[in-house]
């Protein structure tokens, strides 16, 4: 037996069909003459070992006769190892289908496939204030090809633009700045992805965002215009009178999203520590002129 095909496989004599092709697709995925390590010569081998052993017929006579089984009585040779193997099924996930790639001269005539490269994703985070207003970034993506098992991890920065209006989770499509393309086709995409930076004063639920107001007691009883922040700048807002800790006011608009949200304040008492001896006895006096027991209906 002039060659030993399943040694070129690495398999045993008695492997599957499902065993003899996964042996094939890794040992030719590493040698395949599209790769910049590929061995045309160790590509042809596996690839008529492959065909052979494939074959159910042809197998069983190289079984017999050895590499030579062709002068037995099958047909066919190895004419180019194509001999009616679907290759494409094999290498299509791998090389974007469509041959083997025809500028290699001797691998199938048909020419590779144009396929578009991959997409990448690039997480960034913004600040509430840079979601609502819009900014530009700079950002740095991958180049080469993803599918190769060489391709290139060196990046090169992009300027981008973030619109206003921008939501958490939002992706934003850059076209044709992501992976190579393969034979000639396009560059994949870049896909930005939203993160928002935690604010020091506001909490985010969707569209909506939430300020905690500290008020004081005497402001909270007798009402007051008091100045609120927003993302979009300052407010003055009343204050009823009798207004309770724990009171939801809206502002209207004041939220994130194109289409904006709301700003909800919820309202918190706060209540100052006397210090003083004339403080004390203000207390003092205000608990002898307003008895008032919040927790009458426990």
């Amino acid at each position: 037996m002039s060659k030993d095909y399943y040694a070129i496989l690495g398999v045993s004599r008695s492997a599957s069909d499902a065993e003899i092709k996964k042996a094939y697709r890794k040992m030719a995925a590493k040698v395949h003459p599209d790769k910049p390590t590929g061995d045309e010569a160790k590509f042809k081998e596996l690839s008529e070992a492959y065909e052979t052993l494939s074959d159910a017929e042809k197998r069983n006579m190289y079984d017999q006769y050895g590499a030579d089984y062709q002068q037995r009585g099958t047909g066919g040779g190895h004419g180019g190892f194509g001999g009616g193997q679907d290759y494409g099924d094999i290498f299509g996930d791998m090389f974007g289908g469509g041959g083997f790639g025809g500028a290699q001269g001797g691998f199938g005539q048909q020419q590779a496939r144009p396929q578009k490269g991959a997409d990448q994703i690039v997480k960034i985070m913004l600040t509430l204030e840079e979601a609502i207003e819009g900014t530009e970034r700079t950002i740095n993506v991958q180049t080469g090809d993803s599918r190769s098992q060489s391709y290139s991890y060196d990046t090169h920065p992009i300027k981008i633009k973030i619109p206003a209006g921008v939501l958490k989770d939002q992706k934003i499509r850059v076209k044709e700045k992501g992976f190579s393309g393969v034979s000639g086709g396009p560059d994949g995409d870049v896909l930005i992805e939203i993160n928002l930076q935690k604010h020091p004063h506001y909490e985010v639920d969707g569209k909506d965002v939430y300020l905690d107001l500290p008020l004081t007691p005497w402001e909270a009883a007798l009402g007051a215009k008091v100045e609120i922040p927003t993302l979009k700048g300052k407010i003055k807002m009343g204050i009823a009178a009798g207004t309770q800790s724990g009171a939801k006011l809206r502002i209207k608009g004041r939220g994130l999203g194109k289409d904006p949200g709301n700003q909800y304040v919820m309202i918190q008492i706060h209540a100052p520590e006397p210090v003083t001896d004339e403080q004390k006895a203000l207390y003092e006096k205000m608990a002898e002129t307003m008895p008032f027991n919040p927790r009458d209906d426990f």
